[in-house]
């Protein structure tokens, strides 16, 4: 197997066991305490430090010179967490149960963007990475679809206990396999000599450069209805007589997505922004002729349909953050922009909470309205310079990183990135 296939393999491994933790946690919380908030506080404790460890852990694998140490020990953390949460859940005093998912919520980042920004030293630029990007975000939208699905199994035919020593295997194999890859390609640490970049150059970077302002700030904003998209699909499906089938619309929306990263996101002919845009509007307005639909199956239709618009938005994400992130930050750039979607998307999870007695159908609608909102703001604030269309700007303003796709190829469409 080569280097890329030992990436996409740990990445797979590391993200199921990051998808599963939110059943897994509430489950062995109900079967040893009776109580599923008590799971909900864990699960909190074990996604709050996301966009608080971001930054740092980007800056740490930025510094570090042992980057197979680093990825390979922060992956055995998340696992070591998480199997300590197995056996400590409901058994041993709350404060040290919240202190484990904190410790191992920190690994958090580095198992989504810190794994991602990894590619740039696997994967030639041009095309190929283009493609490999796709084939990244296939691994999200697997582990989606495999994680929750596994975690019910095992749950079922025995107990949450051995679900959650599953996700502690997943995550070990993904340690193992991470420090077989070959960290010492051009991309995967940091140059000889480069300059060592501070805690805030990476939200600077985020702040600064056009294009990864505008895919952050309209992701971030996106993932506050997707977030909340899982407990709208229970209630929606609630009023629509059948109690169980959110289960049934999420994992159609999971399994669209799957399809739509394996194929819309593959497609490195059309310039990612332009893509962003179009999943964004394509899955608002699916969720939006979903909260009209008349049964759950009609909705399950529509669910996956705004699935497949959806896949390829991360894949598009990721082309963004490799083509735009300076060379010393782009860990940061990665980490931090996917622990402000976990975020977001905790915020949404928290908000559709807080007003949970309205109408199913009005708060998909409200979900809709935000992801159409989220591709208008994108495209106002990916505007270029009047009179410069498709000409590169200034260096160190928005100008693409050393070895991304575009500086190696060349603009892939008249527009370019």
């Amino acid at each position: 197997m080569g280097g890329f296939g030992r990436y996409l393999a740990a990445a797979l491994a590391a993200r199921i066991a990051s998808e599963g933790m939110g059943m897994a946690v509430v489950l062995l919380a109900l079967e040893r305490t009776g109580s599923a908030a008590h799971g909900a506080f864990v699960l909190t404790a074990w996604l709050a430090p996301h966009v608080l460890a971001a930054p740092l852990a980007g800056a740490a694998a930025a510094r570090t010179r042992r980057p197979r140490l680093f990825h390979a020990g922060a992956l055995a953390g998340f696992a070591t967490a998480v199997a300590a949460l197995t056996v400590l859940l409901g058994r041993a005093p709350v404060p040290l149960v919240l202190a484990v998912a904190v410790l191992g919520g920190s690994c958090g980042p580095m198992v989504t963007g810190g794994l991602s920004s990894l590619i740039t030293g696997l994967v030639p630029a041009g095309p190929a990475r283009d493609r490999a990007y796709g084939w990244d975000a296939a691994t999200y939208n697997a582990a989606a679809v495999t994680a929750p699905a596994a975690v019910g199994l095992v749950a079922a035919l025995g107990s949450a206990g051995p679900a959650m020593a599953v996700l502690a295997v997943s995550g070990a194999l993904a340690a193992a396999l991470a420090a077989t890859l070959p960290y010492g390609d051009r991309g995967a640490g940091p140059a000889a000599g480069a300059p060592r970049a501070g805690l805030g150059a990476g939200l600077a970077a985020l702040w600064r450069v056009r294009e990864l302002r505008a895919v952050t700030s309209a992701t971030t904003l996106g993932f506050v209805g997707i977030g909340s998209l899982t407990t709208v699909s229970v209630l929606l499906a609630t009023e629509l007589g059948s109690p169980g089938g959110g289960g049934v619309l999420m994992t159609a929306f999971a399994v669209g997505a799957l399809g739509g990263s394996l194929t819309l996101g593959r497609i490195t002919s059309v310039e990612p922004g332009r893509l962003v845009r179009w999943a964004l509007a394509g899955t608002g307005t699916a969720l939006a002729a979903a909260a009209l639909a008349p049964s759950v199956a009609v909705t399950a239709a529509l669910f996956a349909l705004a699935g497949v618009c959806d896949g390829p938005l991360l894949t598009a994400t990721l082309r963004i953050r490799a083509q735009y992130a300076p060379d010393g930050v782009r860990t940061q750039v990665f980490t931090l922009g996917a622990g402000l979607k976990v975020t977001a998307a905790s915020t949404g999870a928290a908000l559709v909470g807080i007003v949970a007695y309205a109408p199913a159908a009005a708060l998909l609608t409200g979900i809709a309205g935000l992801l159409l909102a989220s591709a208008l703001l994108h495209a106002l604030t990916a505007v270029r310079e009047p009179g410069r269309p498709g000409r590169p700007v200034r260096a160190g303003a928005t100008e693409p990183s050393a070895g991304s796709a575009t500086t190696a190829a060349g603009p892939r469409t008249p527009e370019g990135p």
